[in-house]
């Protein structure tokens, strides 16, 4: 049991790196993994991205759709904001991405609400 649980969430960490990986091959900014687990239960992590226009937030949302569908075979079970690509949110169950146009990531300061949870590092330059 405990290695079908391990390999749950070693796929969902992958998941939320990949999703990382296309957000900053598309330009998104502040990229952040907020391992949020143990603290919410329904999910294990978080991506959390910012835009710096709604153009962006629709790029890097229908890009993170797309090749996460392509390369690791998941679609999210749920999109929220879509229309008014300020804050978009794609439940993939296990992981939440969180695409921000930046003053609204800034108003929200969902890093700060989290600050107790492992972040896990990207590498990436602006992390």
């Amino acid at each position: 049991m405990e290695n079908c649980v391990t390999t749950e969430i070693d796929e969902s960490r992958e998941l939320a790196l990949a999703a990382a990986r296309i957000a900053d091959a598309q330009k998104g900014s502040d990229i952040v993994i907020l391992q949020v687990g143990e603290v919410l239960g329904v999910t294990e992590y978080f991506v959390v991205v910012s835009a710096s226009n709604r153009r962006l937030v629709r790029t890097l949302v229908d890009e993170i759709e797309v090749q996460c569908r392509n390369s690791v075979g998941r679609i999210p079970s749920r999109t929220e904001g879509v229309r008014e690509q300020q804050w978009v949110l794609l439940d993939y169950g296990d992981v939440v991405v969180h695409v921000f146009l930046e003053e609204i990531r800034e108003f929200y300061d969902i890093e700060r609400l989290y600050k107790d949870v492992p972040v896990i590092p990207t590498g990436f330059k602006d992390a």
